[in-house]
């Protein structure tokens, strides 16, 4: 059961796996079933399963304000959020995550699956 393999995982099923002492859900995706599942240790396991070796502060600034604006809004934010509240290009934010920001980001920031939000 493996939620990091490098492409998108749409034909496998959901999956538990241990991290940082716990069980976590992730679906077929590797998104998490469960947003308060996240930790920033498992952010950290996911990010370096994922080929991101080297986490920055701006890597840091876009994951924790995309988890606030979930928290608080109830939805991910748009790019136009995202870029006003990070002070970051979204083609610079494409590429600090492997998969870019819908499949790599979201995916690390324990963001729901876009195909599952309403």
């Amino acid at each position: 059961m493996d939620a990091h393999s490098g492409d998108h995982q749409a034909d496998h099923g959901p999956c538990v796996r241990v991290m940082d002492g716990r069980k976590i859900l992730f679906d077929g995706e590797g998104f998490f079933n469960d947003f308060n599942d996240w930790s920033e240790a498992v952010f950290e396991m996911l990010a370096r399963e994922r080929g991101l070796t080297q986490i920055t502060d701006q890597h840091w600034r876009v994951i924790r304000f995309m988890r606030e604006y979930y928290a608080y809004h109830g939805r991910a934010p748009l790019n136009r959020q995202l870029k006003e509240g990070t002070g970051l290009s979204v083609m610079a934010m494409e590429k600090f995550f492997p998969d870019g920001l819908k499949h790599g980001a979201r995916r690390l920031s324990g963001l729901p699956n876009p195909k599952t939000c309403n």
